[in-house]
């Protein structure tokens, strides 16, 4: 367990430079990272390679005996490579390559930016090979899948769908290309999607398999660097950071053959009324990933703001108390952004550890306890998280659900937070992973909108119920085929029989809310209502209102030895929370029902001991009662209690 920050000596004067490294040292840091955007520094003209200034601030931390996590600064590249080399900068959906001067306008597979990249990646690491604090390699930065729209990108493009389905008619049949006329009579009809029409009104399985190729495309970029930097650190490991974006990579693919998993983590500053906020949820999905700890290369240190209007401040105990919620969570390191705020540039207002006026003050004051803190967790280093609960996560079902809006409101992110949320609110330990991942060792699978068909994860549930498990199933399952074509079955399609139950009608109700009662008492869904015939399921619940009052919402079915439940609506946090418990119970898996609201369970166990982080995510104060004696939790506050097993 380690404590960095994120620091940028290209930006400040190298007399400051010892002077936050002793600071650092002061502090507590163990780690810094550096460099992900300094490639004009690094290469100010082609071929020119200055690494004397990062030289010198990598030997300071040496001397501190700080480690160093560096980052390949592949993210912008210098200004001069854009002029010299155009054909490099990402083409958007316009048809029009992007303009230099910000960041991240880079197209992955364009040849002449591979071949940059590769030599500055190389001379980098060949310059640094030998020096003795490199703790981690970085590649890159918040890597997107994003539509760049180039004629290479095309061009690959059409290779990857030959690769794939080998011919033309066989393309046809997979996109219904007979709808609109659309069918391709030779292989150069097969475009990037380029054009001003809304994307909704593409064909859905061509643009599918675009994202698909986005995706790959990504990753093999990452995979390109992490070959290169393998020639010369066979031993040091290599990650890249990512975040919940827009154009996200498919992150189990992504972080496969990398050595840890990497995220940048910053919890709101102000707390929502509604909806889920707590990202105790993305920390357990990237810890699932690899099923293994993981490192947190950016955390919320100061006011949000740069894009956006400035966000209100941390509140006290933000800072550590998220620092150590990310830890609880299993990241072994939490670099926080920034050591100080930037003076220039569109960052400016994203502020950092120290503000402007560089005086350390209330922020760096509690980021100093943290790292007093994590220190005095050493004992705790090799305690792993038993969760006997799964949440299932598929990208190509997120990926489908952003190209055709299925009712207003309605997320696939949101539906396995909904269930995280209802699980964690009674502290049991949740693990989010991929849908086609081994099921073994988990009591309870929740497999929320398991939208676009994986054969693997359909004979994987069935097998899984079979033998005895639990499992959640819900509205939206069995819809698409491989292809992101609707199957032309009732609902929930290929889930049908494990479910006992068929979906005769469905009603898209947006943000609307329905009433459902279940055990005598009114609950609450929105989004969605499928209106389900019972085959040989049980009915758990039934809607109240509508020209479906009466039927079925929520069933249960016995299937081999195990049970599957079935719900039709998405429930409101009270319903989840009625099913997640019932489901809890007929597992035997120990939970509690007296947690505050935003009062966060994790648990760890280590050689006969077991490690409760209890973590208030709320501003107001909140008591506990644990081992028979009360716990007083401040806002943001997290203790930690030993017991023996």
């Amino acid at each position: 367990m380690k404590i960095g920050v994120d620091y940028y000596p290209e930006h400040w004067d190298r007399t400051l430079w010892r002077q936050d490294a002793d600071l650092m040292k002061k502090s507590g840091v163990e780690l810094v990272r550096m460099a992900e955007f300094a490639w004009s520094k690094m290469e100010p003209e082609e071929g020119i390679f200055d690494f004397a200034w990062l030289d010198e601030v990598v030997e300071l931390f040496a001397g501190r005996e700080i480690g160093v996590i560096l980052c390949t600064p592949t993210n912008c590249p210098p200004l001069w490579l854009y002029e010299k080399y155009p054909e490099v900068l990402l083409t958007g959906r316009d048809g029009r390559r992007q303009k230099p001067a910000v960041r991240g306008h880079r197209c992955y597979n364009a040849p002449r930016y591979r071949e940059r990249v590769e030599l500055m990646v190389r001379k980098m690491a060949e310059h640094y090979q030998d020096a003795g604090n490199i703790a981690a390699w970085q590649i890159d930065n918040e890597v997107e899948a994003g539509s760049c729209c180039c004629d290479v990108c095309a061009e690959k493009f059409r290779e990857w769908v030959k690769n794939k389905y080998d011919t033309l008619e066989a393309v046809n049949q997979a996109y219904h290309n007979d709808v609109w006329s659309g069918s391709y009579s030779a292989w150069s009809q097969i475009p990037a999607p380029v054009g001003n029409y809304p994307i909704t009104q593409y064909n859905p399985a061509y643009l599918l398999d675009y994202q698909r190729f986005m995706s790959e495309s990504t990753i093999d970029y990452v995979e390109f660097q992490a070959g290169i930097l393998r020639e010369y650190f066979p031993d040091t490991p290599i990650t890249t950071n990512t975040w919940f974006c827009e154009h996200m990579p498919d992150f189990y693919k992504l972080f496969d053959k990398l050595d840890f998993c990497s995220y940048d983590n910053y919890p709101a500053t102000k707390l929502p009324e509604e909806g889920y906020y707590s990202h105790a949820f993305h920390l357990d999905l990237i810890r699932g990933v690899k099923r293994k700890n993981f490192w947190v290369m950016e955390q919320l240190s100061g006011t949000p703001g740069c894009w956006m209007p400035m966000a209100p401040t941390v509140r006290p105990g933000m800072i550590k108390g998220y620092g150590l919620q990310a830890i609880a969570h299993g990241a072994d390191a939490v670099i926080n952004f920034r050591f100080r705020s930037a003076t220039g540039g569109a960052e400016m207002f994203w502020h950092g550890l120290i503000d402007h006026s560089n005086v350390p003050g209330r922020r760096y004051a509690e980021f100093e306890e943290l790292c007093r803190t994590v220190k005095a967790m050493r004992h705790m280093e090799g305690a792993v998280m038993q969760s006997g609960v799964a949440l299932l996560c598929g990208f190509e079902s997120e990926y489908a659900f952003r190209l055709q809006l299925q009712t207003e409101g309605f997320y696939y992110m949101e539906q396995l937070q909904a269930f995280h949320a209802a699980f964690t609110s009674f502290g049991v330990n949740v693990d989010i992973i991929s849908q086609e991942a081994d099921l073994s060792g988990y009591r309870i699978v929740v497999a929320p909108v398991m939208y676009v068909r994986s054969q693997k994860a359909v004979e994987q549930l069935h097998s899984f119920a079979y033998n005895g498990g639990i499992v959640m199933l819900t509205t939206r399952s069995g819809v698409k085929d491989e292809n992101n074509n609707c199957i032309m079955r009732p609902l929930p399609a290929d889930y049908a029989d494990m479910t006992g139950c068929l979906v005769e009608e469905y009603d898209a109700v947006g943000n609307g809310k329905v009433a459902v009662e279940m055990d005598g008492k009114d609950y609450e869904g929105t989004h969605w209502c499928d209106i389900i015939r019972t085959e040989c399921a049980e009915t758990l619940a039934v809607y109240k209102e509508d020209f479906y009052a009466g039927k079925p919402a929520v069933t249960r079915n016995l299937y081999g030895k195990g049970v599957v439940y079935y719900t039709g609506t998405v429930g409101l946090p009270a319903l989840c929370r009625k099913l997640t418990e019932r489901m809890l119970e007929q597992a035997a898996l120990p939970y509690r029902t007296d947690l505050p609201q935003c009062v966060e369970v994790t648990t760890w166990e280590k050689e006969g001991k077991q490690f409760l982080f209890v973590f208030n995510n709320d501003q107001t104060v909140k008591n506990c009662l644990f081992d028979g004696e009360q716990t007083e939790l401040q806002p943001f506050e997290m203790k930690i209690l030993e017991r023996t097993l």
